[in-house]
């Protein structure tokens, strides 16, 4: 007799009956069913039924098991991505916030400078004021050098003529004899000199 293993390959490969459908029945189980199925065409039919059925369902069962695979793998990468949305949100809200304070900070900057820039718009315009007011006062008092400048040049000239007349209206006077009169015309005439 036949070993089972035989019989299950003869199953196979003359009715299509899987090895997994044939493997609960014993040698003597599977011979039988050989000839059962040469002999009686209703058996051999049903048998073809059944392992045609067997087969669609053992496609479906590969196709929605890939399909599920698939569906799996496609489910892991959406969470990942979730995720990674999640923690880039999550950055985004700190970021915002860190570029909102930020912007606070700029804005107060600005208005500080802004303020900064006023006070030396005022402090400038107070400057120039005074430049120009230094300028007027330097212009006259150049002016009025010029003009002491002269007037001391021409009281030097009239105090030089005083100086020159006196020595010689005092020179005239000591010729004269009294004593007197010439000592405090001398005085004088040395006072005069400085």
């Amino acid at each position: 007799m036949p070993t089972k293993q035989d019989l299950q390959i003869q199953l196979k490969d003359r009715y299509g009956i899987n090895k997994n459908i044939s493997q609960p029945l014993s040698p003597e189980e599977c011979d039988q069913l050989l000839s059962n199925l040469e002999n009686q065409p209703s058996v051999l039919r049903l048998v073809k039924s059944f392992t045609d059925k067997n087969q669609l369902l053992g496609n479906s069962n590969r196709h929605f098991g890939q399909l599920r695979s698939h569906a799996e793998k496609k489910l892991h990468a959406v969470k990942a991505d979730y995720e990674k949305l999640e923690q880039q949100i999550t950055d985004i809200e700190k970021a915002k916030q860190n570029l909102t304070q930020r912007k606070q900070e700029m804005e107060a900057e600005i208005q500080k400078t802004e303020e900064e820039i006023k006070e030396l718009f005022e402090k400038n315009t107070a400057l120039k004021l005074k430049v120009q007011t230094s300028t007027t006062r330097n212009d006259e008092l150049e002016a009025a050098n010029e003009v002491l400048k002269k007037d001391n040049k021409d009281l030097k000239n009239i105090v030089d003529q005083i100086r020159l007349r006196l020595a010689r209206d005092t020179k005239q006077l000591l010729e004269y004899e009294d004593s007197e009169i010439r000592k405090a015309l001398i005085r004088l005439f040395r006072w005069t000199l400085g």
